[in-house]
């Protein structure tokens, strides 16, 4: 298949994307990943208008502002731990003149008048891609009217107008391939993303992707995103592969058949992806795996506590984690184990349970999350209309802070037990030197490093720690969560909002 490219038609419309850095330091920190929406974007419209937009991902190097100042349009992509980070871009473009600005991502699609309100002229809701298009059309044009473009938001008079949302794209294979050397610096990106489908057929309660990209599984078409493997494998034969879809596996049939594609055309790639502990229910989707060159899987494993997986909404059994990780081991591919601590079920005793699981399944890398909801979600909502939000701040929604009041733990307690020691529990210095003894000196760099950035977070957030220890917060079950001194009790119906004010939630009504 050749290249998605068209003849450029010219024009001098300069364009400039953001994706905003990532707030604080995590295990993965150090890998950087650009998300794909912008160089989507980037690509669309230079194919289709022959605009060809600079891309900044701030992971990779700084702005240069004098070419952000000169731009016709800047468009900023955000999810909810960087939307501070966003805004504060947002002002530093405003000082520098009256270059009008478009956000977009899954924060500003739940929340659109936050963003107008912080000083966005127009919010583009869900999948974006034809709106802004569109949007980049009228404004190249000077036309003003935009009441029939679908999905966008933006102010009208002294009121906001949202415009209902465009139906979601059908046909993924009508989308050009995401251009990465749109962004400056790309040559620093070591692993290439590639998304070959959107949505999700589950329906995690603490999740946003279904309400963002719903849960019909599209995916393009195998000889799409072979065409585009092979692209990417030309430009950089060293490079690692990870498949952004949210579930790679979701359709058997359809992942089989593309890796069967990748051993045949001889797509000698080593690959990563997020899938369900599932996976391991077809021998031969295991074989090809291998055969194709897997080298992690991403397991959303959550908890070890039947209770939370049930109100998770995880249709998984703690069987079929044990089960799932022995398997892919056997067939050579490592885990990566995503565990989400705090559900209304969890306590001290749950949270160290799964670290101790974790350790003794012998999981090769791990990532213990604090239950995090992120505007959108349902778990959001339902914290919001309890009045247990005690975080405000988005920089912090980024899975490493407590941001909300436990049931059956303080909120010092659950970040203490399920973020900090945790993770120094898993990555311990004990570990980092049995692996040397064994000679895995990459294993090893992998914990060093993770036991180095857990030290850090906790040198970089000593105020909010001190700040949720100080205030304490009553525990909601009397006689849960005991065992630890550090977990204070405050006096019921004092919690209040840390960081700050409470942002208006706006009604998410179309208009």
């Amino acid at each position: 298949m050749p290249e998605k490219d068209q003849e450029k038609k010219g024009n001098h419309m300069r364009i400039t994307l953001i994706e905003p850095r990532a707030p604080g330091v995590h295990v993965y920190a150090k890998f950087k990943l650009p998300r794909l929406g912008l160089p989507l974007l980037g690509a669309l419209v230079e194919r289709e208008l022959g605009i060809r937009p600079t891309i900044y991902f701030q992971e990779l190097g700084g702005i240069d502002w004098d070419v952000v100042a000169s731009s016709d349009l800047v468009g900023i992509s955000t999810i909810t731990p960087t939307a501070p980070e966003a805004y504060s871009l947002l002002e530093g473009i405003k000082k520098r003149g009256n270059v009008p600005v478009v956000m977009g991502g899954p924060h500003v699609t739940f929340l659109p008048e936050e963003a107008l309100r912080k000083g966005a002229d127009f919010v583009i809701r869900g999948e974006g891609e034809y709106s802004f298009l569109e949007l980049v059309k009228r404004l190249r044009e000077g036309r003003r009217d935009l009441d029939d473009i679908p999905g966008i938001s933006y102010r009208d008079g002294e009121g906001f107008r949202h415009n209902p949302v465009i139906p979601r794209v059908d046909d993924l294979d009508d989308l050009p391939w995401p251009d990465l050397t749109l962004i400056r610096n790309w040559e620093k990106i070591r692993i290439l993303p590639v998304m070959t489908s959107r949505g999700c057929p589950y329906n995690c309660k603490f999740c946003s992707v279904t309400k963002m990209f719903g849960r019909r599984y599209r995916f393009r078409s195998t000889e799409d995103v072979l065409a585009e493997l092979e692209t990417l494998h030309r430009r950089n034969p060293k490079a690692t592969i990870f498949f952004y879809d949210d579930n790679f596996t979701a359709n058997v049939r359809r992942t089989k058949e593309l890796l069967r594609g990748m051993i045949e055309r001889g797509i000698k790639v080593r690959w990563t992806a997020q899938a369900r502990v599932d996976v391991i229910r077809d021998q031969e989707l295991l074989e090809l795996m291998r055969e194709s060159g897997c080298l992690f899987l991403y397991l959303g494993l959550e908890s070890i506590n039947p209770k939370t997986l049930e109100s998770y909404r995880k249709e998984q059994t703690v069987q079929d984690i044990a089960e799932a990780v022995k398997v892919l081991h056997s067939y050579g591919i490592k885990v990566h184990g995503m565990f989400v601590l705090g559900s209304d079920e969890d306590d001290v005793k749950t949270i160290r349970q799964t670290v101790r699981f974790a350790r003794g399944l012998k999981i090769d890398t791990v990532q213990f999350l604090v239950l995090t909801p992120p505007p959108g979600t349902e778990t959001y909502e339902e914290l919001r209309l309890q009045g247990r939000i005690i975080v405000e701040d988005w920089s912090k929604y980024s899975g490493h802070h407590v941001v909300f009041n436990p049931r059956n733990m303080t909120p010092y307690q659950l970040q203490k037990e399920g973020s900090i020691r945790a993770m120094r529990r898993f990555y311990s210095t004990w570990q980092c030197w049995k692996l040397g003894l064994l000679f895995r000196w990459k294993d090893m760099a992998i914990y060093v490093y993770a036991h180095h950035a857990v030290n850090r977070w906790r040198s970089l957030n000593r105020d909010f720690l001190k700040e949720l220890k100080e205030r304490g917060f009553r525990i909601r079950k009397p006689g849960a969560g005991e065992g630890d001194p550090d977990g204070d009790r405050g006096s019921p119906g004092t919690e209040k909002p840390m960081g700050p004010q409470p942002l208006t939630h706006p009604d998410q009504g179309r208009a």
